[in-house]
Parts: structure tokens; C-alpha cells; sequence
């Protein structure tokens, strides 16, 4: 078949990492793809160098297609562009299957591919009459990759602009999911949540678990085990450390996790917050924890001395980082470098910056918990990516979240914005290291069958298969 996915933005992220995988499998399965997306730009990283250097073992990659018009904002003028620009590239591509990622792209590409499966039947009728041959309409797929509902929050001012936001994206879903033949769920609440909106039909949705290489997060690579890599972060034996692995972006709970954990991590010098990733709102976050009396480290900025402490500069000049090679002589404790004694001490919050893709289960693998208190997700890929390091997870109970972490079973689920809630159960998981790895060790076993992906590329398969019989008239 010939595939094209659309994505809104090519950053690294979840749903970005999913259409990734999904292109690479299905090249590697004889299909020709192609992937089409909005500028890059910003400081949240990209996936662009990956795709561009994929090669199938027969020397096939994956054609990409920058859409300048797909943007991430609600812009009337812009979406009315891409809208024609996404459908002139389908005609002229004239793919089997169109599948669209995220809530922007998935809307206005869902219109153009519907524009082209209308227009293909209009044809096709007039060929059929004409007694000629007729070409193929596509079949139109979308993934539901986390909800683009917020949540409704803030001061009478604030709450409604929020419903006015979720309003305009409710009306648009409904209007999108009339225009595609099957809609992917990543976790089975995002179909309970979009039925219940009246987005769709039931008929129409399936679920296929995001799917993930496991084998770097099950085995560790040359120089990545655990102590190794704690080591070159610059942590000691007994510290406990709470990871994040997220944009530093609105409603990925950041705040919250300064807010519940900022006493402890003053009256504990043995804890320690390790955020990687980089943002929009890092600025602001670190003004925020440097205000609470916090000691912050930024690894990624630290020039020479970063290479001193095992961080080496992207040959880039980007602001991603990875680990250098283990050294014969232990660096200095977390907190060590030159900011830190300004601060007055060794660092609580440490800063890695972007981080490759490759390099996150190492970054995982470093940690005893990992702290997801997002306010919004489909299924959080950090959550059972930590499952399969063997790290216990700690989540806001969002969305499909507790599909993958369910509280006592497979680590700690919290009420979403309970503050309270989170900085109990990241003491009680300090507390209590052993039930902590019977938690983590239950959920790596679940994961291991559930989120590879070659599963994930399997399943859509037959999701590709049902939709091109859709749109054809088979079924």
C-alpha cells in the first residue's frame, strides 16, 4: 500500500514517537510511506533526523512532506489553506490509506482526505458511466493520541475560555469523525470520553496500544545500567530520585510536583527532582523553584564543566545532550558544579535538557520513580516505558493513564490535581523500596506484551485493511 501520515508537529514527543514507529514498521513491511507535518521550530526538539536517515534493509525510506500551512493554534485562515494544501498533496500522492495524528492535523486532514474521497466517487461514477477505469478512493484512519480538552481550571475568567476552547474543539471532532472511516484509540478511555461528547460512532473506534522499542528499556546497553548512568548525572548510592521525562510545557504537572515535593526536597538532601526535557515554561519553572529556596542545576548549560560531570554538547550546537562514556573516576555529586555553590549547596532540581531519543531509558533507568502528574494525556508512553526500566511510576489518574498504572497494582495512581496525594505516594514509594520494585516488576511483565511495536504495526494492519474495504465499498 501506499501510507501517508499526517502529524501537526514532528517534535519529540509521544504521539510523534508512535507515527514514527508506525512509518518505520510499515516501510519495513514492503508499503511505501510518506509523512506529512507543519514547520519545525521552537525549543522541544524533532524527530526530522531520524526519519531522514531510516532506511529499510532494501534501501527504502520515508518520503516526508513539510505542509507550511499546519500549524498547532487555532488560526481560521491558515487552517482554510492547509486544508487545500493537505488535499492537493493526497491527490497528487494518491495514497490506499491517509492517517492522521493529533488534534489539528486530525481535523484538517481528515477534511482534505474526505474532500478526495468525495471527489474520487464523483469521479468514479462518471468513469463507470464512460466506460472507463476509475480510481480508488482512499480509506481515511485517525489516531486519538491524548484528548485536546483541558481541563477546566482557574478564575470565572479563565473557566470560560476554557469551555469555549473545548466547545469549538468538540463541534470540530464531531465534524471530523464524520469524515474518516475508522478512528485508533490509544487507550480505551478515549473512546469512552469522545463517545460520551458524541464524537463518532462506536462502530468506528478500536484501540491499539502505542507501541514503543521495548528492548532499550528491558536491556540495558553497553554503559547504560543503572549505576553507571547515575553516576554520570552525578548521583550517590542513597539519593532518591523523582524523574520526569516531559515537556517542560502547560498541564504537564511540573508545578504541581514543585509544589508538593518542594519541603521534603529541603528537609531530604538525599532527594532529588531530575527533569529531562526541555520547553517553553523552563524559564519560568526555574524562576519558580529558585524562588522556593531550591538549588538548581541546568546540566545542558554548564559548557566545560557539563563535560566534566560526563555531559558532552551535541556536535550540533543543539541544546540535546547525551551521556558521555563511563570514567575510571566517580564525578562529583549531583548539585557539585559551579551554579549549585552559588546556590548555597547541592542541587535538588536538576535540569537535563533535550535529551535524543535513545538516551531516555538510560535517563529512566536512573531513576527510583517516575513522576507523570499531566493533566491531560491518551496513554502516557513515559509510564509503561518506566514499567519496562523496572522504576515505579507515580501518574495523575487522567485519561487512559490507569490503563497502565493502576494504584498498588503497578505503581501510584493520584486524583488529578491533588498535591496532597502526589507528595504521599512519591514518600510512601521512598518509604517502602521493596513493594516499590514489586509494583515496577508486575507492571514491566505487562508491558512487555502489550506495548512493542511491533504489535502496534500489526494491529493497524488490519485497521488499514478494514478502512481501504470502507472506502471501496466492501464493507
Amino acid at each position: 500500500m501506499r501510507i501517508l501520515h499526517i502529524s501537526t508537529r514532528l517534535i519529540l514527543g509521544g504521539s510523534q514517537e508512535n507515527t514514527v514507529l508506525s512509518c518505520e514498521g510499515q516501510a519495513r513491511l514492503g508499503h511505501e510511506v510518506h509523512l506529512a507535518f507543519g514547520p519545525i521550530y521552537g525549543p522541544e526538539g524533532s524527530l526530522l533526523e531520524r526519519v531522514e536517515a531510516f532506511r529499510t534493509p532494501d534501501g527504502r525510506g520515508i518520503e516526508t512532506h513539510v505542509v507550511p500551512s499546519v500549524v498547532r493554534e487555532i488560526a481560521p485562515i491558515k487552517d482554510w489553506r492547509c486544508r487545500r494544501e493537505l488535499r492537493a498533496l493526497i491527490e497528487r500522492l494518491r495514497p490506499d490509506v491517509v492517517h492522521t495524528h493529533s488534534s489539528k492535523a486530525g481535523i484538517v486532514g481528515r477534511a482534505a482526505g474526505w474532500d478526495v474521497v468525495e471527489a474520487t466517487e464523483r469521479r468514479s461514477d462518471e468513469a463507470t458511466q464512460g466506460g472507463q477505469e476509475h480510481r480508488l478512493a482512499p480509506g481515511i484512519v485517525h489516531t486519538i493520541h491524548g484528548p485536546p480538552f483541558m481541563p477546566v481550571e482557574g478564575g470565572a475568567v479563565g473557566r470560560a475560555k476554557v469551555r469555549l476552547k473545548n466547545w469549538v474543539y468538540e463541534v470540530a471532532e464531531r465534524y471530523a469523525a464524520r469524515r474518516c472511516h475508522v478512528i485508533v484509540s490509544v487507550a480505551d478511555a478515549m473512546t469512552r470520553q469522545y463517545l460520551a461528547r458524541g464524537i463518532g460512532r462506536a462502530e468506528q473506534y478500536v484501540t491499539v496500544r502505542s507501541g514503543m522499542e521495548i528492548g532499550p528499556f528491558v536491556e540495558a546497553a553497553a554503559g547504560e545500567s543503572r549505576d553507571e548512568v547515575r553516576g554520570a548525572l552525578g548521583f550517590g548510592e542513597a539519593d532518591f530520585v523523582v524523574g520526569t521525562v516531559a515537556r517542560l510545557a502547560e498541564h504537564k504537572g511540573h508545578d504541581d510536583l514543585l509544589e508538593a515535593l518542594g519541603d521534603d526536597l529541603k528537609k531530604h538532601p538525599s532527594w532529588k527532582l531530575l527533569w529531562v526535557g526541555d520547553g517553553w515554561w523552563r524559564e519560568r519553572l526555574v524562576a519558580k523553584a529558585r524562588a522556593m529556596g531550591l538549588v538548581v542545576r541546568e546540566m545542558d548549560r554548564e559548557g566545560k564543566n557539563a563535560a566534566d560531570d560526563g555531559i558532552r554538547a551535541s556536535d550540533a550546537g543543539a541544546p540535546s545532550v547525551v551521556l558521555a562514556e563511563p570514567r575510571p573516576t566517580p564525578p562529583p555529586h549531583a548539585g557539585e558544579g559551579d551554579d549549585a555553590r552559588e546556590g548555597g549547596g547541592p542541587a535538588q532540581v536538576i535540569l537535563t535538557g533535550l535529551v535524543p531519543p535513545t538516551r531516555v531509558p538510560a535517563m529512566v533507568r536512573a531513576m527510583d520513580v517516575l513522576a507523570h502528574p499531566s493533566y491531560r494525556e491518551g496513554l502516557p508512553r513515559t509510564v509503561p516505558q518506566a514499567l519496562l526500566c523496572g522504576v515505579v511510576p507515580v501518574a495523575y489518574d487522567v485519561d487512559g493513564t490507569g490503563e497502565a498504572c493502576r494504584d498498588m497494582e503497578t505503581g501510584r495512581l493520584v486524583r488529578l490535581g491533588d498535591r496532597a496525594g502526589l507528595r504521599e505516594a512519591v514518600a510512601w514509594l521512598a518509604a517502602n523500596p521493596e513493594h516499590r520494585g514489586a509494583l515496577a516488576a508486575r507492571g514491566r511483565e505487562e508491558c512487555v506484551r502489550a506495548f512493542s511495536a511491533e504489535a502496534m504495526v500489526e494491529a493497524l494492519e488490519r485497521v488499514y485493511a478494514r478502512a481501504v474495504a470502507m472506502a471501496r465499498g466492501g464493507v
